[in-house]
């Protein structure tokens, strides 16, 4: 079969890896000038190393991905340092990685709020039963079995700033479980950074034969004669037997607007938090103690949610002994912080260093640069199982994969491509089916 994979990101080459495996022929079409999608990153002249535009990690559960690198040979180039998180309290930072760190931590108290927090971790850690859980907010079942002051000291800043005022109290118990019940203290990444996992692998992909059309946008997908689909680029039109979307869902609803109404509608009903991420290199390191992720409350007047030092993960020698740093942040499209300029932003961002650091000055700071997407955090409400489009949508021969089907699983590379390769399984499946 001729088959077309839109994007270029992790999903989408492993959907195509999949796909070339069986003996398809398989092109991918990008829009941008790179692969990785969101995982891309980028590199200075000075640096070895590449550094991803919204920072990216592996957990040591993520089977789909470290399964996926050891069939690519890759597996001697993934990397698991043990970096330092801290959680603010009161004006002052604590580790918070380790049981005994969360035992320590002054924020839960001495006494019942700890062992409610150890019980409800324990119990999300083993228990499967996340239908269930989807049923109710994370507001609700958290403030019920772990207390109030657990809540507001643990979760609700995160939710807070990962799904700001409006959403916070809407997500479903699903989505935390989710992440208590499959993440790693310890973190992931790949010699080179993500974008170097990406490059190579893009290389295997093209020694099996896949065609990739880098800064080749799809503006319209339609159903063709005999079943196939039309693919209409800016200059021509193809034809494939097969066609896998891999990228928003409102990207999607725009480039096939002959899909149903009802799975149109479900498209475009489903709702995403943006991000906007600032990277600095500075000329000294910012934490002195070394401390890695940085958990800030918005409710204690920093203009961001995380503040991570990335050559506290990773040596300094990879960035030409630059100090590299990311400020991060999920908000809404119309949020200020899509309009303001680099410049207005840092102006924002500059103070909150010193409240790391009371010796930072603003010349430590050599360079920065600005990334922004809309589409960076799905927004599960209650009972949203019912809510995912199906993967096989009903143009015939028309796939859809997106972060957003993930569910109950949170966004990340591990989930894209457990997704992408489903996906493939299903075309794969299809096409071997006897036609109607």
């Amino acid at each position: 079969m001729k088959i077309a994979v839109i994007g270029a990101g992790v999903g989408g080459m492993s959907a195509a890896y999949d796909l070339a495996k069986a003996g398809h022929q398989v092109t991918i079409f990008e829009a941008a000038d790179h692969t990785g999608g969101l995982a891309a990153g980028f590199k200075q002249p000075h640096w070895n190393w590449s550094v991803e535009k919204f920072y990216h990690h592996w957990f040591q559960t993520d089977s789909s991905m470290l399964g996926l690198i050891a069939e690519l040979g890759l597996s001697d180039k993934v990397m698991f340092p043990r970096p330092v998180t801290v959680m603010y309290h009161e004006g002052r930072f604590y580790p918070f990685d380790s049981i005994l760190a969360a035992l320590l931590y002054p924020g839960l108290g001495w006494g019942l709020g700890k062992i409610r927090f150890g019980l409800v971790g324990l119990y999300l850690r083993l228990t499967k039963n996340w239908r269930a859980l989807e049923k109710t907010t994370v507001d609700a079942w958290m403030r019920k079995w772990a207390g109030d002051r657990v809540y507001e000291q643990m979760w609700e800043p995160m939710m807070v700033g990962k799904f700001g005022e409006k959403y916070a109290k809407q997500v479903n118990m699903a989505w935390m479980w989710a992440r208590l019940h499959a993440r790693t203290t310890r973190l992931g990444t790949f010699q080179g950074g993500f974008q170097a996992f990406c490059d190579q692998f893009a290389d295997i992909l093209r020694g099996m034969g896949v065609e990739i059309q880098l800064s080749t946008a799809v503006m319209n997908l339609s159903a063709a004669p005999e079943g196939k689909v039309s693919l209409q680029l800016t200059s021509e039109s193809l034809v494939f037997d097969q066609v896998l979307n891999t990228t928003s869902p409102a990207l999607m609803a725009r480039m096939a607007p002959d899909l149903p109404p009802d799975y149109l509608k479900g498209l475009l009903n489903l709702r995403s938090m943006g991000a906007v991420v600032m990277v600095l290199s500075l000329r000294q390191q910012l934490s002195e103690q070394g401390y890695y992720w940085f958990n800030l409350p918005k409710s204690a007047g920093f203009p961001f949610l995380a503040l991570v030092e990335h050559t506290n993960f990773l040596p300094t020698e990879h960035y030409g002994g630059d100090h590299i740093l990311y400020c991060g942040d999920y908000l809404e499209t119309d949020h200020e912080y899509f309009q303001l300029s680099k410049e207005e932003l840092l102006q924002r961002f500059l103070p909150s260093f010193q409240r790391i650091n009371p010796n930072f000055k603003p010349d430590w700071v050599k360079e920065s640069w600005l990334f922004r997407t809309h589409y960076a955090q799905p927004i599960p409400l209650v009972n949203h199982s019912a809510n995912i489009p199906s993967i096989r949508t009903p143009i015939t021969g028309l796939y859809f994969a997106s972060m957003s089907q993930v569910y109950p699983w949170d966004r990340g590379t591990n989930f894209a491509v457990k997704i992408g390769r489903e996906a493939a399984q299903m075309m794969l499946k299809d096409s071997q089916a006897p036609a109607a």
